[in-house]
């Protein structure tokens, strides 16, 4: 039987038909391990569980290194504000015999839903078919008894929700009817949003948790005016960062790992009285891996290559300096991919004093 336009446009608005009933554009996040350090932690984030054949009941996203705890988002902000971690993907979800239970069962309490008739009745109706019966197009095939005869030789594929993207629209946009990937096959070039170690990358890039660094100054806490303030990182408390997203299901194995290494120091003084080294506020990282340069007795009189002189007192409050870490970020991932991402930044505010200078009159 030809496919017609109607036949098409039931069976493209079948998943969202179905998104309620089927329910597998979901990533539950989920923590295994204690609070990470700098350089190690873990979480995974999934949907559902695994049956006693070892076939796993959806994609696990395993999270390791410098990670946020829970699957939450981690405190890198990207220099690119117009580059975002994808808010969906395609994912291995089910083998063909665990697809048909859970599938069919969903079909048949979707069709016995009040309210499911006319076009979305006929959704339904065209995606039975398409699961049981072989109906489909020339670039989506249908499925003979939802593929069983090739179980374990493949999976079942479907949307995964990034429960950390704040727009449900964005979210929910993968929405295709699961479809099916052998085991060592990439999907279809159609589905774009199928998972890669680029977007692992992304995904380790938005849950990475980089140091918590309280950059030193000198005078420490409390200034005076027209007194230069130096400011300094040490190589110590200064090194690169690193984050592992990985995918590990029957047939189908992807990690990436994003690399966050500090390149410079901005400092904003909290005030527009107030005057920066250099005057850009941009402090370049050295040739050591440090940032800057400790304050030393005898050099009260030098400009420091690094840091502040407030022109006007603070009065009876503080100034909120904000030191900001920029962060080259790179990555690597399955088969030798790898390339660039965009800058990430994270600063702390620290409360400076500024005080008059006292001057005695005799």
């Amino acid at each position: 039987m030809p496919v017609t336009r109607s036949r098409r446009t039931a069976l493209s608005t079948s998943a969202a038909a179905l998104t309620l009933a089927l329910g597998v554009a979901l990533a539950e996040p989920a923590y295994a391990g204690e609070q990470p350090s700098n350089t190690q932690g873990s979480n995974t984030e999934h949907s559902g569980g695994s049956n006693d054949t070892g076939i796993y009941a959806a994609a696990r996203i395993q999270y390791s290194g410098s990670v946020a705890k829970s699957g939450g988002t981690g405190n890198v902000t990207s220099s690119d504000v117009n580059w975002t971690p994808p808010p969906c993907w395609y994912a291995p979800y089910l083998g063909a015999e665990d697809f048909k239970k859970k599938m069919s069962a969903d079909i048949e309490n979707a069709a016995s839903t009040p309210g499911m008739t006319g076009h979305a009745g006929a959704a339904i109706g065209e995606t039975k078919r398409h699961y049981e019966d072989e109906f489909g197009w020339t670039d989506n095939p249908g499925y003979k008894d939802y593929n069983v005869e090739k179980d374990g030789e493949g999976m079942f594929w479907a949307g995964v929700e990034n429960p950390n993207e704040p727009d449900v629209l964005k979210r929910s946009a993968c929405n295709n009817l699961p479809f099916w990937v052998d085991n060592g096959e990439a999907p279809p070039p159609r589905y774009e949003e199928a998972i890669t170690p680029e977007i692992l990358a992304a995904l380790a890039y938005q849950h990475m948790q980089l140091p918590d660094t309280e950059v030193s100054l000198a005078p420490e806490e409390t200034t005076k005016v027209n007194l230069p303030t130096w400011a300094w990182l040490d190589k110590a408390v200064f090194d690169e960062v690193r984050a592992t997203a990985a995918l590990n299901v029957p047939g189908f194995a992807l990690q990436a790992t994003t690399t966050a290494k500090p390149v410079s120091l901005t400092l904003e003084p909290g005030t527009e009285d107030a005057e920066t080294y250099p005057a850009s506020g941009e402090c370049t990282i050295n040739a050591d891996g440090s940032i800057g340069e400790p304050y030393a007795k005898g050099k009260a009189d030098k400009t420091p290559p690094c840091g502040i002189t407030y022109l006007r007192s603070s009065g009876d409050g503080t100034y909120d300096l904000q030191a900001t870490i920029t962060w080259d970020i790179t990555w690597t991932g399955t088969g030798g991919a790898g390339g660039d991402l965009p800058d990430g930044t994270f600063g702390n505010d620290q409360a400076v004093t500024v005080q008059e200078i006292q001057a005695i009159n005799r």
